[in-house]
């Protein structure tokens, strides 16, 4: 089997062309073709000689995934179902903003932890993915976004921020999260800022990555603030309890002098009312940080649904009026399904 080059970064191309007995400015020339160009094969480089891209196509491959599948929302949101090398399929979602446009990356082909509302655990979990695999996620929406598929008024933009939140638990895989973040930031030039990393709740990889002082974001999704109602959401975490859970955020807070967001997904009539938000702004109390409330996107087949507007406001305005700083996200891509896994499933039950 060929070395994948995406994943590499430009000190590891430079040594790999290097060893092929070129100068080390090719390795620069290589991150330039495979980050900022997106090209997906040898053949696209066309500063390199044609020598060294025919010797490169002998021992290397760039290493891109395959579009299967493609959903456009009303809303602009565009969700591609991408195939690896393996056959491993996975999500990424491109968002775009007025001022911005992101995109969602995932980490795991499928996902261990069966969250009880969510479609990334519904099809099993299959692997972890490469750096490489992470990065072409955004690669790929750059360019589908180039091609002029997704437009925000009318003009194409370059994706300038990520969330990693989509399939799988980051933290789970750790190394190939943190080697994504450096690439994603030195190779495709998007700002640490303007990263994030949503994890479900894992003290010891939030207390690892506080180590690594990454300017980054961190995003957990709690969900419920009491260990009886998070065991029913979260059963696949039940190891560490909501205050462990806060505490690790804390030290998160005390490591970067990052404030931290809390992620809350809005089950009608099971997380959302007015005793939930209290305890919550209770658990909160004194953390920097900052709740997103998250109302649900349906999938099919679970029995959950979205509060009414009302419970949502009711909600909001107890944690608000405890000092805590909220925000409601809007829903996006709602009418293609745009909840993490869920096309993935889809065509699961097509190829059967």
């Amino acid at each position: 089997m060929k070395t994948v080059l995406v994943g590499l970064d430009t000190d590891e191309l430079g040594a790999l062309v290097k060893e092929e007995g070129e100068p080390p400015y090719r390795g620069s020339q290589l991150s330039q073709w495979i980050y900022r160009h997106g090209v997906h094969t040898f053949d696209d480089m066309t500063n390199l000689p044609a020598r060294l891209r025919t010797r490169l196509a002998q021992k290397y491959e760039v290493g891109r995934s395959k579009i299967v599948a493609t959903q456009h929302s009303r809303d602009g949101a565009t969700k591609l179902l991408l195939e690896m090398h393996d056959g491993a399929r996975i999500e990424t979602v491109g968002l775009p903003y007025a001022d911005r446009f992101s995109c969602c990356l995932s980490t795991q082909a499928g996902c261990s932890i069966g969250c009880a509302f969510c479609a990334s655990g519904l099809g099993g979990f299959v692997r972890n993915l490469m750096p490489g695999e992470i990065v072409d996620q955004a690669l790929t929406v750059q360019e589908t976004l180039q091609s002029g598929t997704i437009l925000i008024d009318n003009r194409s933009h370059r994706v300038d921020h990520v969330a990693i939140m989509g399939m799988g638990e980051p933290l789970l895989n750790y190394v190939s999260t943190v080697k994504a973040i450096h690439l994603l930031n030195k190779e495709l030039g998007i700002g640490m800022r303007n990263i994030t990393v949503s994890t479900v709740g894992l003290p010891p990889g939030i207390l690892r990555l506080a180590q690594e002082k990454l300017q980054i974001t961190l995003a957990v999704s709690l969900h419920a603030p009491t260990d009886r109602l998070r065991r029913q959401l979260v059963p696949g975490m039940t190891r560490w309890s909501v205050a462990e859970i806060v505490d690790a955020s804390r030290e998160y807070v005390r490591h970067t002098s990052r404030r931290v967001t809390f992620e809350y997904c809005m089950l009608d009539g099971v997380n959302d009312g007015e005793v939930e938000a209290r305890e919550l702004a209770r658990l909160l109390n004194g953390l920097n940080c900052h709740v997103n409330l998250i109302p649900y996107n349906p999938v099919s087949g679970l029995p959950f649904r979205a509060p009414s507007r009302a419970r949502l406001r009711v909600f909001r305005e107890i944690l608000r009026g405890a000092g805590i700083q909220t925000t409601q996200r809007v829903r996006r891509g709602v009418d293609i399904d745009a909840a993490c896994g869920q096309l993935r499933r889809q065509m699961k039950k097509v190829r059967k």
